[in-house]
């Protein structure tokens, strides 16, 4: 078998240059810096890598204004000449004095070589696999999902989607209809149908993460549809023998009567998404329908619950 083969394209040499700026000046120089002809602009934490790095993340739903002190500003050019003058006339506009800064050439590559070099198959279960579309399947006889990095969330790496691949590989009856809420690039449900499911569909309320789902599908030669939240809803009163949402507790927990009303009675719920301690709080909002669960814990703290649909409360 042949190891992944990368389709090259042409190598191009650029000059990135590098610079720190206190948090309320960051954002007005990459706008200035592209507005002066960057190619990019990338705004990190200057410790980032050390053990004063300052991690800054929220879920939706949590404000969150958090800035580093001082961050760091990588702004790529085509040369040298290019970001000289891109600094100067950025610092012209926002009135502000040149800041320590230095320039360094970027190693000559092959970007999409060297971008497909992260993703490699990746093993589910000893029947599912998750394969990118330039390499072999490694076991062939198994149930591969062809997937390559997209606009939309979901390649099988992140702990949390191989938790809930994992689950439908060990779980999922044949013919069990599936509903994967939060459906991103469509991995859930692909895999889902290809395990044996029957009526599978996935929801989203990103329109991009819609599209890439459905090519997803379409490239796996796989039956199963991709609609957008609010279409669901107007589907009426739908429901599935297994709901699988993999997004993050805080939705999760303000979701529960929504993805409950969508699991029948005696189905099967799926939530990933949920760090360790956030277990408690999740399986707490799911308490009226669902006794809850740590199906599986995975690597950085990340776990997966599950739960099966009792009776339905008035209402609901």
């Amino acid at each position: 078998m042949r190891a992944c083969a990368s389709r090259g394209a042409p190598t191009l040499a650029y000059v990135a240059l590098r610079f720190d700026a206190d948090a309320v000046a960051a954002d007005a120089w990459s706008d200035a810096l592209l507005a002066s002809g960057a190619l990019s602009v990338d705004i990190s934490d200057p410790d980032a890598g050390t053990a004063a790095e300052n991690p800054l993340y929220g879920e939706p739903g949590m404000a969150t204004h958090a800035r580093w002190p001082t961050a760091r500003l990588m702004a790529l050019f085509r040369d040298s000449e290019e970001a000289a003058l891109a600094i100067s006339k950025a610092g012209a506009e926002l009135g502000r004095a040149l800041p320590p800064h230095e320039m360094h050439a970027v190693a000559e590559q092959d970007w999409v070589r060297a971008t497909q070099a992260q993703f490699a198959p990746i093993p589910i279960h000893d029947r599912l696999w998750i394969v990118p579309s330039w390499c072999d399947p490694p076991v062939p006889s198994a149930i591969n999902v062809t997937l390559d990095p997209g606009l939309a969330f979901g390649t099988g790496a992140h702990p949390t989607t191989r938790l809930c691949l994992e689950w439908l590989a060990c779980e999922l009856a044949p013919g069990a209809s599936v509903l994967d809420y939060g459906c991103g690039s469509g991995i859930l449900a692909i895999a889902a149908a290809k395990l044996g499911a029957g009526r599978v569909t996935g929801v989203d309320v990103d329109p991009q993460a819609v599209d890439a789902a459905r090519a997803n599908a379409l490239a796996n030669r796989v039956a199963a549809t991709f609609i957008a939240a609010d279409e669901l809803a107007a589907k009426g009163t739908a429901r599935f023998d297994v709901v699988v949402a993999n997004i993050l507790a805080n939705p999760l927990r303000l979701l529960a009567p929504v993805l409950a009303a969508r699991t029948r009675e005696g189905g099967r719920i799926v939530l990933s998404g949920i760090l360790d301690d956030q277990a408690g709080e999740v399986a707490a909002a799911y308490a009226p329908w669902f006794m809850m669960t740590v199906w599986k814990s995975g690597e950085d703290g990340w776990v997966a619950m599950a739960g099966a649909r009792q009776g339905s409360p008035a209402g609901v």
